[in-house]
């Protein structure tokens, strides 16, 4: 039984019935998409048109109609054959009027057929994974592309979605397969003379080369995930310092109430942002006061929570003797209210929320300090914990090769590199447990 309490012969029918999904979001738009993936797609086909599969690859118009004849709607079909699919498999996509009543429809009649039932979130970016079409890297990466919201993400998930990550991976992994080659040749031939007196001690260059390149990787992964999730800011300061007006000034729209009485912001507000290609969230936090008023206690704890996780913190002043004498290093320090002119020669950012004065300036500030974060998190950077766990695990183990390279037996040697390997290929997905391909799809929408 598996963990849902399906039998093995169940669970394998389960996995072999033809999936289907909305692969466009449900609601009222001119074209809405249903796909199907699985050997039952012809038989999707004939019900729906009474008609073969068009072409592979060719835009066909056909009249979709129910099991009565009655018409649904007329929509372009487009048939991939297998293998040449994304998931590897049959696929059938439905191109039809984007109405509400048109997807219940069709997914009524599809519901009903044998052999096929709905798809399961990412289901299809897990069949192409099992299928052999991408890896664990790229399916995580059409996560991304889908849930990116700013320029500087689009083109770090593109970029792993074309095997950017994958293909350095794969290079690490075939030179680690060459070096275990070797320390195997050695333990089996090496009395025969085959193979060069000392050919494992030999290897200690190229396994240095592999743990700085292993480390290389690791400084700039922090940076790489910070970019996927994006980036928060967190706007701090005493009651009724321009917290919230300067966090509309930011976002150019009204996303907090501005009122003269002190303590108005309760909860923490935030605010998508893009900052010139940059994803940023804005963190409108409750002013840092003692109160004797529960709510606000809350709010000014929640307020210190967040600041302490921000990426970047300003903190917002409004008179000159408030400036913080040792400001830490992920803040920037704004003093408000600056209405008739700042001095250019002081060490903090001078505003005013009245007149728009200094909010170019602090942009430019802000998506500097932004940009040093997220810097060396190209498309070939981990995104990842779990990336970064299985690269550090590879890396402790060459290591413990480097360790283990004067006084191990051979065979000791063979395994430090199996598990290196091994651990690299957690990464792919080459070595991966169900449960963790269940959590990595289980977050993708249910069309994809």
């Amino acid at each position: 039984m598996d963990r849902q309490g399906r039998s093995v012969a169940d669970r394998r029918a389960y996995e072999q019935a033809t999936i289907f999904a909305p692969a466009t979001v449900v609601g009222r738009a001119a074209v809405g998409i249903v796909r199907c993936s699985g050997s039952a797609v012809a038989d999707i086909c004939f019900r729906l048109t009474n008609r073969e599969l068009p072409p592979p690859r060719r835009a066909t118009l056909r009249e979709i109609h129910d099991d009565d004849g009655r018409a649904i709607d007329r929509a372009m079909l487009l048939y991939f054959a297998a293998p040449a699919s994304f998931t590897g498999e049959d696929i059938l996509e439905i191109h039809h009027h984007g109405g509400p009543a048109i997807v219940r429809a069709l997914l009524d009649l599809l519901i009903a057929m044998p052999a096929c039932r709905p798809a399961e979130a990412g289901e299809f970016t897990r069949r192409a994974f099992m299928g052999g079409k991408v890896d664990l890297t790229e399916a995580e990466a059409v996560g991304d592309l889908i849930d990116a919201t700013s320029v500087a993400q689009l083109r770090q998930a593109a970029g792993q979605l074309q095997g950017a990550l994958s293909r350095r991976l794969v290079r690490w992994s075939a030179e680690l397969t060459h070096c275990l080659a070797l320390v195997e040749a050695e333990i089996d031939f090496s009395a025969d003379d085959d193979v060069p007196e000392g050919a494992t001690v030999a290897l200690r260059p190229r396994i240095e080369e592999l743990i700085e390149a292993f480390d290389a990787m690791l400084v700039h992964s922090v940076a790489a995930e910070r970019l996927r999730i994006g980036l928060t800011v967190a706007v701090t300061g005493a009651p009724n310092v321009g917290k919230s007006s300067l966090v509309n000034l930011l976002a150019g729209r009204d996303v907090a109430i501005v009122t003269a009485t002190p303590g108005t912001t309760r909860d923490v507000i935030e605010v998508a942002l893009d900052l010139e290609g940059l994803p940023v969230t804005l963190l409108d936090t409750a002013g840092l006061r003692e109160s004797d008023d529960p709510i606000e206690r809350e709010g000014v704890r929640r307020a210190r929570l967040r600041a302490a996780e921000a990426d970047i913190v300003l903190i917002v002043v409004d008179r000159a003797e408030d400036l913080p004498a040792a400001p830490e290093e992920n803040s920037i320090v704004v003093q408000n209210k600056c209405d008739g002119g700042g001095d250019p020669t002081a060490g903090h950012v001078q505003i005013s929320c009245l007149n728009g004065q200094g909010i170019d300036y602090l942009l430019r500030q802000l998506h500097e300090r932004a940009r040093t974060l997220v810097a060396g998190s190209g498309e070939t950077a981990l995104t990842r914990l779990r990336h970064r766990a299985a690269l550090d695990a590879a890396k402790s183990h060459l290591v413990a090769f480097l360790a283990d390279l004067y006084g191990a037996s051979l065979d000791r040697l063979a395994e430090d590199l199996r598990l290196a390997l091994r651990s690299l290929g957690r990464i792919t997905g080459h070595v991966e447990a169900d449960r963790v391909l269940d959590e990595i799809f289980s977050t993708f929408c249910i069309g994809k």
